[in-house]
């Protein structure tokens, strides 16, 4: 399980650091793609054929489901680690997360993401005075935390 928040810098030849922390689980090579919210998504490759395989059983006939694959696939990229442990992000990619030299890599369970500092501070302090309503929202009384 990817957990934590880790801060680096993205070079300007698009290549960033993955924490050592999460080497091991990601394996030498693994998938970036876009995420939601202007981050990146960052699976090692057993992850992402679990959520390539989910994607691939939504019916082609439902347009969000043409949508989202669009979206989310056309954006994958197979990345591998150099010997520093760093990664090339694709320009299109470092584009749509708005990285340009501070980035927050956050472990969110089953993937990583890779977010500019900015935006991560933005949404965190966006979102840190709601969690209370939100954790009421989402979670029902049998699931304790």
């Amino acid at each position: 399980m990817f957990i934590g928040e880790f801060h680096h810098t993205i070079d300007d030849k698009g290549r960033i650091i993955i924490p050592s922390k999460f080497r091991e689980k990601l394996g030498n090579q693994f998938i970036i793609t876009r995420g939601i919210d202007n981050c990146l998504f960052v699976y090692s490759y057993d992850d992402w054929m679990n959520i390539t395989n989910k994607l691939n059983s939504l019916p082609f006939t439902k347009r969000d489901a043409r949508v989202f694959n669009r979206f989310f696939l056309s954006g994958a990229t197979d990345v591998e680690l150099d010997k520093q442990g760093r990664v090339n992000i694709s320009s299109p990619l470092i584009s749509y997360a708005n990285l340009t030299k501070d980035c927050v890599i956050i472990g969110t369970g089953d993937r990583l993401e890779i977010w500019a500092k900015e935006s991560w501070d933005n949404f965190f302090n966006s979102t840190k005075d709601n969690m209370s309503d939100i954790a009421e929202n989402l979670f029902n009384e049998s699931v304790n935390l």
